[in-house]
């Protein structure tokens, strides 16, 4: 008995304090508060919220504010309110307007007075745009609620609406990853090479001794020396042949430049034999008779009187048939004596050719070797060097730019150099190392590298030619091409709409 009556008085107390809380409330009815927008877009932050009355009814010497509020852990930021206000409370906001303009007063506007009496079902909305501050990024959206009466706040309470806000997605250029393959060089079983140095030794007339103090002879030797002395003193290199040709001038007889010619390239051999300890049977002499051929190159480097029609005659008047008396008659003789003069004397050269064998490296020696010596590898190695390194490293980039340059008309090694430059995005050197490309046009490693250059220059036709015949022949990752090639594609299109839509 004793416990009901207590759980009478309970309810009963509570029934009290709910209908006081009541009498204390400034309205009646429902106000719900409904998030629309919280968002960046370009310089500005757009708040956007719905107050939804339901039944509403504010008492007349009360009012409700609503004010939204920026909140981060740096910064907070009150917006303009929003108040809804019984009778008696919007007459006196009235008359303190009224006052204010009157006294041109700095009065702080909210965002909306609404008129509170009256039963209200219906959406207020705000609409709100500041200027956006990076502090915003992290900032929640909170409305602060004041129910007030008489000049006093009744109740106040803290509503967070949207907890983040969302950022605009800044749309740049894509930026294409390029992914690029590589062609492996044919092994190379034997390692033959090949060096040529020229000497334009100066003999005495019809003579053929070599005299090394002579005029310029000490520089043109020492060409030589340095040439053979830089071989023997690499122990990975074995020399095969060295091969001498001489030449002569075409001023006089045939029979007498023949024996100048022949007696020339004796002489460079008994040179070369006092000096060094290479066998005799490595030496092979080579008479190269009268230097026409040099005199063509010749021709084509310099200006003179007359030039073509000299090299009509060398070209359609053969030797038997007085190649050198028609020159010599042509326009009294003034081109020949130019020629005597100022071309003749570097046509009486002597060329030594050294062939040799270098051995094959391990990959130590390898990566050792292209410190020293990267001439003694071959593009093979340097293919297995640069693979030993993380692709798009310095190091791998480096060792294709190095077999480019050491084999400049290589194909594979200008695909390869090319795909090296576009992983830095070098399309000028990429460029001209395709240019080099003619045979081997079908390969695949060359349409994928071509095609990636066309979609890094923004050509989007030739870079999906290109792409798509590399699938073809069997370069899987082209296909990874093609992603980015539809990446940039639709980046460029939205760039462009929303440049469009401004």
């Amino acid at each position: 008995m004793k416990r009901n009556i207590q759980f009478i008085l309970f309810v009963f107390f509570a029934l009290c304090l709910s209908q006081a809380a009541a009498q204390k409330r400034p309205y009646s009815g429902t106000i719900n508060i409904e998030p629309v927008r919280f968002e960046q877009h370009g310089d500005f932050l757009h708040i956007e919220i719905n107050f939804i009355t339901d039944g509403m009814k504010v008492k007349s010497v009360r009012s409700v504010n609503f004010t939204p509020q920026l909140i981060s852990s740096s910064d907070t930021c009150n917006l303009p309110e929003v108040s809804f206000k019984g009778r008696n409370e919007f007459l006196a906001y009235e008359r303190t307007l009224a006052i204010s303009a009157k006294k041109n007063a700095d009065l702080k506007k909210p965002y909306a007075v609404q008129r509170g009496y009256g039963i209200r079902n219906d959406t207020l909305r705000y609409r709100y745009v500041i200027p956006y501050e990076p502090w915003m990024a992290d900032a929640r959206l909170d409305i602060r609620s004041e129910e007030c009466g008489c000049g006093e706040t009744v109740f106040m309470n803290m509503q967070t609406v949207t907890d983040k806000v969302v950022l605009e997605r800044l749309l740049t250029p894509y930026v294409v990853v390029p992914h690029l393959t590589y062609v492996e060089p044919v092994t190379e079983k034997v390692k033959n090479r090949e060096i040529q140095v020229e000497c334009f030794l100066d003999f005495e007339v019809n003579k053929v001794d070599i005299r090394p103090e002579y005029m310029n002879n000490p520089v043109e030797l020492t060409k030589i020396h340095t040439a053979i002395d830089d071989l023997k003193s690499d122990k990975s290199i074995e020399v095969q042949r060295l091969e001498i040709i001489g030449y002569a001038s075409p001023e006089g007889t045939l029979a007498v430049n023949k024996r100048l010619s022949e007696g020339r390239a004796m002489a460079l051999r008994r040179y070369l034999t006092a000096r060094y300890d290479f066998p005799r049977n490595l030496y092979h002499i080579v008479f190269g008779g009268e230097n026409w051929e040099g005199l063509v190159k010749a021709l084509h480097t310099i200006d003179m009187d007359y030039k073509d029609e000299v090299l009509e005659i060398i070209k359609n008047t053969s030797v038997e048939e007085g190649r050198e008396t028609k020159l010599m008659r042509l326009h009294g003789g003034v081109p020949y004596r130019y020629l005597l003069k100022n071309i003749f004397p570097g046509l009486r050269v002597a060329i030594c050719k050294v062939n040799y064998d270098i051995r094959n490296f391990s990959m130590d020696e390898a990566k050792d070797m292209i410190k020293k010596r990267p001439q003694n590898l071959s593009l093979n190695e340097l293919f297995l060097v640069a693979d030993s390194y993380p692709k798009g490293s310095q190091e791998f980039i480096e060792v294709f730019e190095t077999a480019v340059r050491l084999y400049p008309e290589d194909e594979v090694a200008n695909i390869n150099a090319a795909s090296a430059c576009l992983l830095r995005g070098d399309t000028l050197s990429a460029e001209r190392y395709l240019k080099k490309v003619k045979s081997n046009k079908y390969l695949p490693e060359y349409n994928n590298a071509v095609g990636v250059l066309a979609l890094l220059k923004g050509d989007y036709e030739q870079a999906e030619k290109h792409l798509r015949t590399a699938v073809k022949l069997g370069v899987a990752i082209a296909e990874e091409n093609l992603k980015e090639l539809a990446e940039k594609k639709a980046n460029a299109i939205e760039i462009e709409s929303r440049r469009g839509n401004r």
